[in-house]
């Protein structure tokens, strides 16, 4: 395989082998090329680790050189981030790099179709179907106005003591799965509309749950672009074990792509923000690239 030459090794041998006796390298972006180093360092690092099974990543390039182990198999992780910020996206590829894994992965969408949510994966280049066909994932739409009028039943017929049987609708007949992505708390929270007491005791009844169920899951949350709180109601970022947010911070006309890990339970990461982009392959964040300004 013929070697190729860095761009700035190029700048400079061009113009001598053209006979040139003095070269003038006009600019060099120190700073992409100090994230390219450390990208290179960061995935020599991940080569020679010691996989611990207590842990998962999500295989969402550069983003993981923000978790010192991973996150921690069975945490509930809120992601987080305001409209076009790439919350769908994210969870897609981690859904996708698990099921690759080998895991049965569950995407229960409460908005999308199962057929958008596909061609989504596909955009990407992740086959979806063929995971599909290996039973190592399932994409299932929910109407969100089901639990409502399931937790209305329960609360009428408990009379002060409430046990909500939700496993019938977070999880498909005969599928027990390992990762779950539940998109979105948003949606749910809609059809809870003048019935917060009833949307907070769902949602406490639905981390409970997913805690017993040893399952490890994205919860994705509509925020605002740079926000105060990570979630409808303020209880779901204290009743996760980790909120990851995205954001999409305006500067002058056009919008640059951030990301954190601001809460990981059990787990040490980095705080910072840091750069991300969302291109043909899906998301590539930028660790060592720290987002200043914008954010408060």
């Amino acid at each position: 395989m013929k070697k190729r030459t860095p761009k700035v090794h190029q700048d400079i041998q061009e113009p001598i082998k053209r006979g040139a006796h003095h070269v003038e390298v006009r600019s060099v972006d120190m700073s992409k090329i100090k994230a390219a180093i450390q990208h290179s360092i960061f995935h020599a690092k991940k080569a020679t680790r010691v996989p611990d099974e207590r842990f998962l990543f999500t295989e969402v390039p550069g983003f993981d050189a923000l978790l010192e182990q991973g996150i921690p198999r069975g945490s509930s992780i809120v992601v987080a981030g305001g409209a076009g910020s790439g919350k769908t996206i994210f969870c897609l590829q981690t859904l996708y790099s698990r099921a690759m894994k080998g895991e049965k992965c569950l995407y229960m969408s409460f908005e999308e179709s199962e057929e958008k949510l596909i061609r989504h994966m596909q955009d990407f280049g992740w086959d979806g179907p063929e995971l599909i066909k290996k039973g190592k994932l399932v994409v299932k739409r929910f109407n969100p106005f089901d639990i409502t009028r399931s937790v209305d039943a329960l609360l009428m017929r408990a009379k002060g003591e409430l046990l909500i049987d939700i496993e019938p609708i977070v999880f498909p007949a005969n599928y027990k799965p390992d990762f779950i992505v539940i998109d979105s708390l948003t949606a749910i929270d809609s059809a809870f509309t003048g019935k917060e007491d009833s949307y907070r005791i769902y949602i406490e009844q639905l981390f409970r749950f997913l805690e017993e169920s040893k399952a490890t899951s994205f919860l994705i949350t509509e925020t605002e672009q740079v926000p105060k709180i990570f979630s409808q109601s303020g209880v779901e970022e204290f009743l996760a074990d980790g909120v990851f947010v995205l954001y999409a911070i305006k500067r002058g006309n056009v919008r640059e792509s951030a990301i954190e890990v601001l809460k990981l339970r059990g787990a040490k990461h980095q705080k910072k923000i840091v750069a991300m982009t969302i291109g043909d392959r899906g998301i590539e964040v930028y660790p060592e690239q720290e987002v200043f300004g914008g954010v408060d």
